[in-house]
């Protein structure tokens, strides 16, 4: 087993990027200015993981030996207390999900919708930061694989091998950066190659045939479908051009291919999946946690409303 791996960290409260939350090494603001650093510092000791998380690949093969398609959930992390994801992802577990994306807070989300904005906000009042979110992911005990959702300041900032390095030990299995684009993320995918870990790409329906292919060569785990045009929230409906839009990017290639953006049903999993490998479910369970989980008191709320998720996908 590799030696535990401690690294020290301290606070940088005013970066003009907008990011004031954002916790970075000591080093990499030395580097940058020495105005901003703040003590105390904080000492993280991560050691390796004791139990099994499968990869986004085995994942997916996996159910399609079951003949299912994924669930994939996204919550806000930091929204509720990070003490208590822990718990969260254990009922996600218990109400079937497949794959779990993790979202770090930003404090310029453009790509997202109201309900996910809120809950960054709130993430960021109440003190989260990416090396916080790493630390509560280490002490999930899941064989679900983890992704990372969020944007490209705050990697940029920790530092792109640094960053990879620190999910891949952890037990991140892939992320998922939204505002990186694949001809761009040269020096992104050669860290996460080097650590072990997927790199997720976006898909619109106004992709033009060459981004298709981009995303597609770049992609490892799986491609993420946008549904729609604009932002991330709940709808009442599917845009009917999906299928259009899983077909465009399934003649490009055999990874899987899962669609997210405005997906609050089971009704709207179905659908999904009747065309695409899985369906990504956001706000809805973002604004569910806000308004029931209540600290653990809503759990069996939560478990019931993603079960029944999970068996739209079958």
């Amino acid at each position: 087993m590799p030696p535990v791996w401690p690294r020290k960290y301290q606070l940088d409260p005013g970066h003009a990027n907008g990011s004031s939350t954002l916790q970075v090494p000591v080093s990499k603001i030395l580097t940058k200015s020495k105005r901003n650093i703040v003590k105390p510092s904080i000492e993280l000791l991560w050691s390796d993981r004791i139990f099994t998380v499968s990869t986004l690949a085995e994942r997916f093969e996996a159910l399609k030996l079951r003949n299912e398609k994924a669930l994939v959930l996204f919550v806000t992390a930091g929204d509720q207390p990070l003490s208590e994801l822990p718990e969260m992802i254990s009922a996600f577990a218990e109400g079937g999900a497949d794959v779990i994306e993790i979202g770090i807070p930003f404090s310029d989300p453009f790509g997202e919708g109201p309900t996910i904005q809120a809950s960054s906000q709130r993430a960021l009042d109440n003190g989260a930061t990416a090396i916080k979110i790493l630390e509560a992911i280490s002490k999930v005990k899941t064989e679900m694989p983890i992704v990372t959702m969020g944007y490209y300041n705050p990697v940029l900032r920790y530092g792109l091998s640094e960053f990879a390095m620190a999910s891949k030990r952890v037990g991140v299995s892939g992320t998922i950066v939204s505002d990186l684009v694949p001809d761009e993320a040269e020096a992104w995918c050669k860290a996460s190659e080097a650590a072990g870990i997927d790199t997720i790409f976006l898909v619109a329906p106004t992709s033009t045939p060459q981004r298709i292919d981009e995303v597609c060569a770049r992609s490892t785990g799986f491609v993420y479908a946008v549904s729609r045009t604009g932002v991330t929230g709940a709808e009442n409906s599917v845009p009917s051009d999906v299928k259009g839009l899983v077909d465009r990017i399934k003649s490009k290639t055999k990874k899987p291919v899962c669609v997210g953006f405005g997906i609050s049903s089971p009704e709207h999993v179905r659908m999904v999946c009747e065309v695409a490998d899985g369906a990504v479910v956001g706000s809805y369970l973002v604004n569910l946690l806000h308004q029931e989980w209540k600290g653990g008191q809503g759990r069996q709320k939560i478990v019931e409303a993603v079960r029944a998720l999970k068996e739209a996908t079958k």
